[in-house]
């Protein structure tokens, strides 16, 4: 059944379109309608003449806990279940990567697996002081996703990005920031604000340079990100698959009762 509640929010403000994940409950968990719902925000706004900037947030205590391991049954039930759910999980990526548009992230809480993917498409971070970022999916039995494979390694060089994956570790606000992953660190109360006014000053900027500059960023990334996009998407369908996976999954679920 199709739930009434969407779960990712489009609004305007000017020029400025705001697509704010909206499954506080479950702390922006990834699940199917949530990425069903968050891919047409994201084209709408991007598609939309008079949207000049995107701000990317999420509502309650934090940004995206990742995926939710509560739907795993369900995305794991089949091959076409297992293969659908991981080309979704990448169409956010192109959505926010290949878009015209550049993206704000304005993120808070924790950025975890998927959501912490995310932060990293996109073009500039606004981070509140209360920021928690890491990677779950090793120990977890699954992987990486988002293109990171490609853009962590170029970001932060290679034995950190494997350390950052391998090992899970939990980066806070002013170590992301120091990685160079966001640019700016503010209260929590100011983190909206912020990003909705870079994004205003982003709006301001002439549209066809802003465009043009992010498709040539895109493009110079393109190929290999592209690459990058599909081996891991063939890397998380077999994870997806994986028994190991689902004994991971079924134990970490059983140690939060």
């Amino acid at each position: 059944m199709t739930p009434t509640t969407q779960y990712a929010r489009l609004h305007t403000e000017g020029p400025v379109s705001i697509v704010t994940l909206d499954r506080p409950q479950r702390l922006n968990a990834i699940g199917a309608d949530l990425l069903a719902h968050l891919h047409q925000a994201l084209t709408d706004a991007q598609s939309d003449p008079d949207t000049r900037a995107i701000v990317l947030t999420a509502a309650g205590r934090a940004f995206c806990a990742g995926d939710d391991l509560k739907e795993f049954g369900m995305q794991a039930a089949s091959a076409a279940c297992v293969a659908e759910t991981c080309e979704r999980i990448q169409q956010i990526t192109r959505d926010i990567m290949f878009g015209p548009k550049l993206v704000i992230g304005a993120m808070h809480g924790y950025a975890v697996g998927g959501g912490f993917e995310w932060m990293l498409n996109c073009d500039m971070v606004v981070a509140a002081d209360n920021l928690v970022a890491f990677f779950p999916e090793m120990a977890l039995g699954h992987f990486v996703t988002g293109g990171v494979t490609h853009l962590l390694p170029q970001a932060v060089g290679y034995q950190k990005a494997m350390e950052l994956i391998v090992l899970g570790e939990r980066l806070d606000a002013q170590a992301l920031q120091r990685l160079g992953l966001v640019n700016r660190v503010v209260a929590h109360d100011a983190m909206l604000s912020t990003a909705i006014q870079w994004a205003t000053e982003v709006a301001a900027r002439s549209q066809r340079a802003t465009t043009q500059l992010k498709r040539v960023m895109a493009t110079g990334l393109g190929a290999q990100l592209i690459c990058a996009l599909e081996y891991e998407r063939q890397a998380a369908m077999a994870c997806f698959a994986d028994p190991d996976t689902a004994r991971r999954v079924d134990a970490f679920a059983r140690s939060r009762l």
